[in-house]
């Protein structure tokens, strides 16, 4: 690393033979928390770049420079994450079980089963294979005993007449 190399080209160089160390040494630190090392890795060499001109000055220094860095950078990143309150989700209590979840079920089974019937029973099978069955495309061209292009064909026209079927399911 020369006296006179650009700042592009030094920080490309010190870039290239301490990531994959600092990577490691970091990912030590942080208990094997990869995603924060990288992230620290990217903070030591943000700072590296913002003292470029000092550690030009002496190439011998970037070493022991970059891992104090980066142990400061992991110190700092820790003392943040503690004094932070942990977080708490807090569940929608719209969507939790009720007497009232079930019996939205039992309607919309009715209103299915009833949609069902009024399609036509090509439609029904894919959808029945499909969905109520589990199987693949490839499964339900071989049990309905068609190409699997109409299994997808159907599939996409029965869902869409189920639609129709059942109307609007939003409150007018």
């Amino acid at each position: 690393m020369a006296e006179r190399t650009s700042p592009e080209v030094l920080m490309r160089q010190i870039h290239e033979q301490y990531r994959t160390p600092l990577l490691r040494f970091l990912t030590r630190l942080v208990l094997g928390q990869t995603e924060l090392a990288e992230d620290l890795v990217q903070e030591t060499f943000l700072r590296t770049w913002r003292n470029l001109t000092a550690l030009a000055e002496d190439p011998r220094r970037i070493a022991p420079w970059l891992y104090t860095v980066a142990r400061h950078v992991a110190i700092d990143a820790m003392r943040a994450r503690q004094a932070r309150p942990p977080e708490v989700t807090i569940p929608d209590l719209n969507r939790l079980s009720s007497s009232e979840d079930e019996m939205d079920r039992v309607v919309s089974t009715h209103t299915v089963r009833l949609a069902l019937q009024q399609i036509k029973p090509e439609h029904r099978a894919v959808l029945v294979e499909m969905y109520y069955k589990g199987s693949s495309v490839a499964e339900a061209a071989a049990t309905l005993g068609i190409p699997e292009g109409t299994v997808k064909s159907r599939t996409y026209y029965a869902v869409r007449a189920l639609h129709a079927a059942i109307g609007p399911t939003e409150p007018s």
